[in-house]
C-alpha cells in the first residue's frame, strides 16, 4: 500500500482587505441568502457569480416539500449565469449561509454544488474562485476543482 496526501491552498483575510469587486460579490451572496426559500430548514444560502464580462449573477436556495425537488443557491446562480452568458466564464462564486439570523461561519458547498463548480471551470478552460464568508471575513480556494481533487468529470465518460 502506498499512501499518498492531498493538500490545497486557501486563503483568509476580513471583508476590507479584498479587492472591491469581491467585497460587492460578498454583498450580493448576502443580499441573495435574504431572498431564500427555506420554509423547512430555514437555512438560508446565497451565491453570487462574478462573470469574465464584470456581470454578477446571484441566487438563493429554493426548497420544495419534496426535499429532491429543491436546489442549492450555488446551483441556481451558476446555472442561471451559463444559461444568460453561455459563452462568457465564471471568474468567482461567493457563498454565504443564514440560520437562525446569524451568519454561517466558514460556509462549505456540498458535494452535488462542488461537482457542478468542477463542470463550470471544465467548461471555460478556467479556475473559479470560490468564497467562502462569514460575518467579517472570507476564505478563497483559488480554483474549484480543489474542493474535489478526486473528481468524476467529462475525462471519465
Amino acid at each position: 500500500m502506498i499512501e499518498h496526501e492531498l493538500k490545497i491552498t486557501f486563503c483568509t483575510a476580513p471583508l476590507s482587505e479584498w479587492e472591491k469587486p469581491y467585497q460587492l460579490l460578498y454583498e450580493e451572496a448576502v443580499a441573495a441568502a435574504s431572498k431564500a426559500y427555506a420554509p423547512y430548514s430555514h437555512f438560508q444560502v446565497g451565491a453570487a457569480v462574478l462573470l469574465a464580462n464584470g456581470e454578477m449573477v446571484s441566487a438563493s436556495n429554493q426548497e420544495n416539500a419534496a426535499y429532491p425537488s429543491g436546489l442549492c443557491a450555488e446551483r441556481v446562480a451558476l446555472f442561471y449565469a451559463g444559461a444568460k452568458y453561455p459563452e462568457v466564464a465564471v471568474t468567482a462564486i461567493a457563498i454565504v449561509a443564514f440560520s437562525n439570523g446569524k451568519i454561517v461561519e466558514g460556509i462549505s458547498p456540498c458535494g452535488g454544488c462542488r461537482q457542478v463548480m468542477l463542470e463550470t471551470e471544465k467548461r471555460a478552460g478556467a479556475p473559479v474562485k470560490v468564497f467562502l464568508c462569514g460575518s467579517t471575513s472570507m476564505l478563497l480556494i483559488n480554483c474549484a476543482s480543489d474542493l474535489l481533487p478526486i473528481c468524476f468529470d467529462g475525462c471519465d465518460l
